[in-house]
């Protein structure tokens, strides 16, 4: 069994802000498998799926980002889900917008959710799939920008990733990680 988790902040205030990116591909998931986020526990929503015969959790923590491994480590262990059977999709300002880069492991980077994650399961090896929302041009506060929304000029760029990181996640279930990165980290 894998699980893909897509961080964000639950709530209509946040819904399209740079922090949610991790929701949005969960969404476009869930649409490309025509389902949908039922089922309410572990301080999260999900859906389980089975694809290509094998069951697929689909989960957007509603923990708030910072705490996201209050969400993952329950639903982890109750289905006994392997470490290595985890996928996390987050955003990250060291991509600009539109880029995607996977990870089969590393520190959080300064990014709250990913740390709420690492405390939780105890390791720092599990796979991440960054989504670029990039940096802030003017001195805005990193909280403030990325609970902003994407600029109009950003949209295409940023949706263009969205599908991408969905592909990414479909190969994924399909092919070994490493051949995965190889084939999206260009």
């Amino acid at each position: 069994m894998k699980c893909i988790a897509g961080l964000g902040n639950p709530g209509r205030k946040y819904k399209k802000t740079r922090h949610n990116i991790g929701f949005m591909v969960i969404d476009e998931l869930a649409n490309r498998f025509q389902t949908d986020l039922t089922k309410a526990k572990f301080n999260g929503k999900y859906v389980m799926e089975s694809i290509s015969g094998e069951k697929v959790v689909f989960l957007k923590p509603q923990t708030y980002m910072n705490l996201s491994g209050e969400s993952i480590r329950p639903l982890m262990d109750y289905y006994n889900i392997n470490v290595d059977d985890l996928l996390v999709i987050y955003d990250d300002l060291d991509l600009p917008a539109g880029k995607i880069r996977l990870r089969q492991k590393g520190g959080h980077g300064g990014h709250n959710g990913i740390r709420s994650i690492i405390d939780h399961l105890g390791t720092k090896e599990f796979k991440r799939l960054r989504i670029g929302v990039g940096r802030p041009n003017a001195p805005i506060p990193v909280v403030d920008y990325v609970l902003g929304s994407f600029p109009k000029e950003q949209r295409d760029a940023v949706t263009a990733s969205i599908n991408k990181a969905a592909d990414a996640c479909q190969e994924w279930l399909n092919k070994p990680f490493i051949e995965v990165m190889n084939d999206f980290n260009r």
